[in-house]
């Protein structure tokens, strides 16, 4: 599977409608959101359950402001429409597919349920 091109018509439908939602805000100007880009297409390919979207922030300069996008590449992981990971910077392969293992492995009402009892 490919990546999808998110924007502010689709981005709540795809996060709120997919198991798994990965999103990479990204620019075409920024070096390392390039050498991000092949290892998150490969990793779309390897993982063909997940929605692997891209938000382009120069296109979607609203979206990456109400996402709270300060640097790129930053990526996202949403489960069951729950943000459950953010974090900027270029990951190499092996690091995405940890974090795609750790966000498969996540009982995200556990943690939601944990979450409230220690606030």
């Amino acid at each position: 599977m490919s990546t999808t091109e998110l924007n502010a018509a689709n981005f709540e439908s795809t996060v709120a409608g997919g198991d798994i939602v990965f999103v990479d805000f990204w620019a075409s100007w920024c070096g390392p959101c390039r050498m991000f880009a092949p290892v998150y297409e490969a990793a779309s390919a390897t993982h063909p359950d997940i929605v692997f979207g891209k938000v382009d922030t120069e296109a979607e300069q609203a979206l990456a402001s109400a996402a709270r996008i300060t640097s790129i590449p930053t990526l996202m992981a949403f489960k069951g429409g729950t943000l459950v990971f953010s974090q900027p910077g270029a990951l190499p392969a092996a690091s995405l597919e940890e974090v795609i293992a750790a966000v498969r492995d996540l009982d995200v009402e556990a943690a939601l349920s944990e979450q409230k009892r220690s606030a």
